[in-house]
């Protein structure tokens, strides 16, 4: 089995981006349930061009599944989306300080796609580690969104199971107010994310 796991490098506004270190360290997870699953790890640039770049080359080493992680600075909990939207942002700049041409992704595609791997099962997985996790139908109009839906395009007969999920911004110090203590830790982060790689490998397997 191979699962394809992603994350995004800074962007305006995020000088730092949790997901690309949570990439890497879910990466570097050597568990007996992960046995067996060769995990190919990629952070992309968060620009427009580089999704388009590099998406269709990591999907081309076919992964059975493909796990996207992206920040959601003012969420304090993690997000599993359940919907990619046929939608951008076109006065919002990428990382190149580009904006989209248009206010849609594709013209006279569907409003939206629906997420194929089991949002609810992997929303269990990460509350079982404590970490405050929702399901989520607004993966907003920023690459995240825009990463999820061209990934759902190359879903055919349901395979891969196509998953993206929002963080939060990590929790540095803890005595800095409420707020900030809910907020997940890295460790905490890595270890809810990885109970939700286990159980989308499972899903993959059915």
């Amino acid at each position: 089995m191979r699962i394809l796991i992603a994350g995004f490098g800074p962007f305006p506004g995020a000088p730092f981006n949790p997901s690309a270190l949570l990439t890497a360290a879910l990466a570097r997870r050597r568990r007996p349930a992960l046995s067996g699953i060769e995990i190919d790890s990629h952070v992309f640039a968060t620009v427009y061009a580089a999704v388009d770049r590099d998406l269709p080359k990591l999907l081309a080493r076919k992964p059975d599944a493909v796990l996207i992680f992206g920040l959601a600075a003012g969420r304090p909990h993690i997000s599993v989306e359940t919907r990619a939207r046929n939608s951008v942002a076109p006065l919002s700049t990428d990382a190149s300080g580009r904006r989209p041409r248009r206010a849609t992704i594709d013209s006279g595609a569907p409003r939206s796609r629906n997420g194929n791997a089991p949002a609810a099962l992997l929303l269990n997985a990460l509350r079982r580690s404590g970490v405050p996790a929702r399901l989520s139908r607004d993966a907003g109009r920023y690459l995240c969104n825009y990463a999820y839906w061209r990934a759902l395009q190359h879903v055919e007969d349901n395979r891969p199971l196509v998953q993206f999920v929002h963080i939060p911004r990590l929790r540095i110090v803890a005595h800095l107010g409420t707020l900030k203590r809910r907020r997940p830790s890295l460790a905490e982060l890595t270890a809810a994310a990885e109970n939700l790689l286990i159980a989308l490998a499972a899903a993959s397997r059915r």
